[in-house]
């Protein structure tokens, strides 16, 4: 154990992603498809053994491990680690470009779920192997949140916490004694790999139970707790469970909700428990309001064409709208087999900009889900409701308490600085895109796809959906790197290349 903390993170994540190779590869061996069974093991055994020596080679080095050489490792992650997982894809599939498989691996590992393939052109283990990929990169975020960006106050955090983004203050209560990152790292990983891999374990024994194969519910399990939205079919959530699969879906969507449903090992603030927790109120709120408001519109325009008394297709439009209200502010974007019922119940289009205004919120701080993040919209709108009160009692004073005051100033403003880099982003993005032949609508659309880590959006949320397929190579890379940008965050990044700019 001491040699692997002493491994640099890259090398340990290279590791770790090159083991993984080796259940796809047993999965095609399987099923008789022993081109991809070699493609995964041999991809396997070489990617080992070269790690292996590397690591050898530099195991007397001494290795300076402050938290920013940390999340410099994290960010170097999401770029050099795609391009490992592409080689077995790349050769498995063989009909694609190695550009094509590198934005797959990039896509599904930032957890965004866009792909370039239709469901029947993969096979089982290039399937699996996709969501496997998503699912590795939703356990990184998990350990990275707590070990590497709460310390550091990013990532959220700087929202609550007394110091700038960048600097060490008060972040991270539970591990704050370990000076060291790479015991930080082991600490938080042995605390939070158990619970990620029970979690998935149970939902992929409950899709199984509610009818679905084993490979499939898979698939759903590691897609869900990842918030990657991958699937093997076509239209995700039309699996043999049924809407049984999907209320069990539902009920694990709400970990992308808040930290505390499955963890406190970051002490960023005080919150007293998940019935207080600002964040998943805020997510409640939101998963009740906006399908009811959708439910109101569909049923005022369901009189229009006389089918006000089908209450039956009425009951089973809200529910399509609750669950995917909740799976796009999760960013996981599993749309449901019963969404498509408030148009046919209504006549109208469903709104395809409300999801992506679900996306833009986004999840909870130190999760997998992408987005603004519920905790800085809450600070933002605390802020606009003090203000509120000011305009109705000038020399009020705010109460709330300490971190309340906290959020609704030095909170709000980062909030607010966050926010607007956010929509600068859009807005270059949605430049770029647009140079490369995109017309407006969908280079938008694509933009927040990427930058939410919500590719099901591509094909939800857009009129006609986006053609990922046939973007020129500049316009794919674009995307990956809005795709890295979007789970990073741009605050993480620029105090990365600019350490001094909050401490001076």
């Amino acid at each position: 154990m001491r040699a692997l903390s002493r491994t640099p993170l890259l090398l340990l994540l290279t590791g770790i992603v090159c083991a993984s190779m080796i259940l796809p590869a047993a999965v095609s061996l399987s099923e008789g498809e022993y081109h991809d069974a070699r493609s995964f093991f041999y991809a396997a055994i070489v990617g080992l053994v070269l790690t292996v020596l590397i690591a050898i080679a530099q195991a007397t080095r001494r290795h300076n491990r402050n938290a920013s050489r940390q999340l410099l490792a994290l960010m170097t992650a999401f770029i050099v680690l795609p391009a490992v997982m592409a080689v077995p894809f790349h050769e498995a599939v063989r009909t694609t470009s190695f550009l094509n498989a590198f934005f797959e691996m990039v896509s599904s590992f930032t957890t965004t779920g866009a792909t370039l393939f239709d469901a029947p052109r993969l096979s089982s283990a290039e399937h699996l192997w996709r969501a496997q990929v998503g699912w590795l990169g939703g356990l990184l975020m998990w350990v990275a949140a707590a070990a590497i960006l709460a310390p550091l106050t990013l990532g959220g955090f700087e929202i609550t916490a007394r110091g700038e983004p960048g600097q060490s203050v008060d972040a991270g209560a539970t591990l704050r004694d370990l000076s060291d990152p790479a015991e930080r790292l082991s600490v938080t990983a042995r605390m939070l790999v158990p619970i990620y891999c029970g979690l998935t374990l149970a939902l992929w024994i409950m899709l199984m139970i509610a009818g679905d194969p084993p490979l499939l519910a898979v698939s759903h399990a590691m897609s869900t707790m990842a918030t990657s939205g991958i699937s093997p079919l076509s239209a995700p959530l039309r699996a043999p469970s049924g809407i049984a699969g999907e209320m069990i879906v539902f009920c694990f969507l709400f970990f992308a909700l808040s930290r505390l449903t499955f963890s406190g090992d970051t002490g960023a603030s005080y919150r007293p428990g998940l019935r207080e927790d600002p964040e998943f109120r805020m997510g409640l709120a939101l998963v009740i309001v906006v399908p009811a408001l959708l439910f109101l519109r569909h049923w005022i325009a369901a009189f229009d064409v006389g089918e006000e008394q089908n209450l039956l297709q009425g009951l089973r439009a809200l529910w399509g709208g609750i669950f995917t209200a909740l799976s796009f502010l999760s960013t996981t974007g599993f749309v449901s087999a019963d969404w498509a019922e408030a148009r046919s119940w209504s006549g109208l289009e469903t709104p395809g900009l409300m999801l992506m205004g679900l996306a833009i919120i986004g999840g909870g701080v130190a999760t997998t889900a992408g987005g603004v993040k519920l905790l800085r919209i809450y600070a933002l709108f605390l802020a606009g409701k003090r203000e509120l009160e000011r305009l109705v009692h000038p020399h009020s004073v705010g109460h709330s308490g300490v971190m309340a005051r906290r959020m609704r100033r030095q909170g709000a403003f980062i909030a607010w600085v966050f926010f607007m880099m956010f929509a600068m982003s859009i807005a270059a993005f949605s430049l770029v895109f647009s140079l490369f032949g995109l017309d407006f609508e969908n280079a938008m659309t694509v933009t927040i796809a990427g930058l939410t880590n919500c590719g099901p959006l591509l094909r939800a949320a857009a009129e006609m959906p986006v053609d990922l397929a046939g973007l020129s190579g500049g316009a794919k890379l674009t995307f990956a790197a809005a795709m890295v940008l979007g789970r990073l965050e741009l605050l993480a990044i620029i105090v990365l290349l600019t350490p001094g700019l909050w401490r001076d």
